[in-house]
């Protein structure tokens, strides 16, 4: 297939994407962020999802210009689809990009939208848009299709060319097309989705039924907590029955599987239903952090450590473990409930970039070479690097300080007597 690919959205989606097509395709990649282009052009990607090397080898044509997208066939578009503070779709990148493209829209083009959405959005949002803009008739003079993205930020495992994608057309013919095209650097596969609503609704399914589960193993680690039962060793034992689903409680956040759910909730309210076991599963994963923070509090008075002035190591502020995304990371709301304790803070994190998180997050990050032990350690991110440096971490806590921790570092043999092991 002898076809131009532009690539609108150079993010944690988007670039893997633009490298993947780069091998068999002449391939734009378009960003606004002038500072990511220029990076990109130094062969340097913050987001850590493409390595130096690939960037060095790749043939990606890295651009600010909106005319140059013209040259491609195809565009495929991969901008951010966050929420707002009311849990709202914010499809403002979404609708902007949707206003670029059909302003330099070719008659023949096919636009593909990646980034995630409820089902409708792009029949109901984009297309008309991409009309307005061009002038042009959809399905007459130009094409859309929607794949939604499965990319998993820090997993070199799943990565984009060896998990299934899933394509989806109104259109048969131009379905069968983004097949063959997907095909071409998607070793795993591609599945077509008989209809663009049908692969919307699949991609929100897919991080809604993620957060439910750890929603539950969340709620079980509460009520283990007052019953004095250690919720690892339940799951340990629970694991040992072949279909049982192996969820950890923790921190939910990230631009997935904190934000979907949130798409599909606010669709089907606009429809005249109210899901109850969605929503009833973000409530228990968002209040997580400040749970966690309540029950420190409580061992903190219970273990005669003044809570006002208390010092305090947080290992890990990114969203997940060995990715540098901070986006929706829900250790800054446990940042912001200790610090409304007066306590003391030292935060590290060596896989974050520190820039962004001093300038997004106002967060100065340490090295350990400089921080002091502490009342509470908590091990917020369970990144490789604490894991496999257990025991020098653990340096940085008191003598008769606790041990916190979310993402079941520790066992209870790593701990010293007089120190306390808290964890979910």
């Amino acid at each position: 297939m002898d076809k131009t690919i532009a690539v609108v959205g150079l993010g944690y989606v988007g670039l893997p994407v633009a490298v993947a097509f780069a091998q068999k395709f002449k391939v734009i990649g378009f960003d606004i962020d002038e500072d990511r282009i220029k990076q990109l052009k130094q062969n340097y990607d913050q987001t850590c999802e493409v390595a130096e090397q690939a960037l060095l080898d790749t043939t990606i044509h890295f651009t600010t210009k909106k005319d140059v997208l013209k040259q491609a066939d195809v565009i495929i578009v991969a901008v951010p689809t966050p929420i707002d503070d009311h849990n709202t779709p914010d499809l403002t990148p979404l609708i902007h990009a949707s206003k670029m493209i059909g302003e330099i829209l070719q008659p023949g083009m096919i636009i593909v939208y990646e980034s995630t959405v409820y089902p409708g959005a792009t029949e109901e949002v984009c297309i008309p848009i991409l009309e307005q803009q061009s002038n042009l008739k959809y399905n007459e003079s130009f094409y859309v299709g929607y794949s939604p993205e499965r990319i998993n930020p820090g997993d070199k495992q799943h990565t984009f060319d060896t998990v299934k994608k899933v394509v989806s057309s109104n259109n048969p013919d131009i379905g069968k097309e983004l097949a063959q095209l997907y095909e071409q650097v998607v070793t795993a596969g591609v599945y077509v989705a008989p209809a663009i609503k049908v692969a919307e609704a699949a991609k929100v399914i897919e991080n809604t039924q993620r957060d439910i589960n750890i929603a539950l193993i969340n709620e079980l680690a509460v009520i283990c907590k007052e019953m004095h039962i250690d919720t690892v060793e339940v799951l340990k034992a629970a694991k040992t029955k072949w279909n049982f689903l192996p969820f950890s409680p923790g921190l939910v956040g990230g631009h997935c599987i904190g934000v979907d759910p949130y798409y599909l909730t606010y669709k089907a309210q606009t429809i005249g239903y109210y899901p109850e076991v969605i929503l009833a599963g973000r409530r228990i994963n968002s209040n997580m952090a400040k749970y966690i923070v309540a029950q420190l509090v409580k061992l903190m008075i219970q273990r005669n450590i003044p809570v006002h002035g208390a010092t305090v190591n947080i290992f890990g502020i990114t969203f997940k473990e060995n990715c540098p995304d901070l986006r929706n990371s829900q250790v800054f709301t446990i940042i912001k409930e200790l610090k409304a304790y007066n306590m003391t803070l030292q935060i590290h994190d060596p896989v974050a970039d520190k820039t962004l998180a001093l300038s997004l997050c106002d967060i100065e990050l340490l090295t350990e070479t400089v921080m002091t032990p502490a009342d509470i350690a908590i091990f917020a991110v369970g990144h490789d690097i604490y894991i496999d440096n257990k025991a020098n971490y653990l340096e940085l806590v008191k003598p008769t300080g606790i041990v916190c921790d979310i993402k079941s570092i520790f066992d209870v043999k790593d701990i010293l007597k007089t120190q306390y092991l808290w964890r979910l």
